[in-house]
Parts: C-alpha cells; structure tokens; sequence
C-alpha cells in the first residue's frame, strides 16, 4: 500500500471583507428604495399619474445616489485597525 506524502496545511491568511458592514446596510436600503421606486411606479399603471410623473422618479435616483455613496464610503475605524 503506497504511503502518501501529506502536505502540511496551512491557514490561509483570512482576507478583509471589501466593504464593512455598514456600507452593506446603506447599500441594502439603497437597493430597497430603487425597487420601492419601480414597484409603486408599477402599482399606479398610468403614464401619466401623480407618482408615476413626480414621487417615483425621485425615490428612484435617491436610492441610486445612496448606492453610490455605500461604495465610496471608507470606513476609518477598519483601516486604523490594519495599518497598525
């Protein structure tokens, strides 16, 4: 019966996560509001209606400026942490 050589594991280095989890809450409520936007804008079904012309429109591009903001967002605190 061959003997297998066993490779001595080690521990991979544990990556930082890309975001903390504060830009992933405002990212999640950023995604909430554009799907918030859509579905009310769906729910009135006229073109021409209060929502469809006025609320939804600005829900919408709210909700893409706080995903944006989520992304740009550093946290301090994390890179205090690593760089000591």
């Amino acid at each position: 019966m061959p003997v297998k050589n066993k490779k001595k594991r080690t521990k991979k280095e544990v990556k930082p996560m890309l975001f903390s989890p504060l830009n992933y809450k405002i990212m999640g409520l950023g995604v909430f509001l554009i799907v918030l936007g859509f579905a009310v804008m769906r729910l009135e079904n006229e073109v021409y209606g209060f929502f469809s012309l006025y609320i939804t429109p600005i829900v919408i591009l709210s909700g893409y400026v706080i995903v944006i903001y989520a992304i740009l967002k550093k946290d301090h605190k994390i890179e205090s942490i690593q760089t000591d």
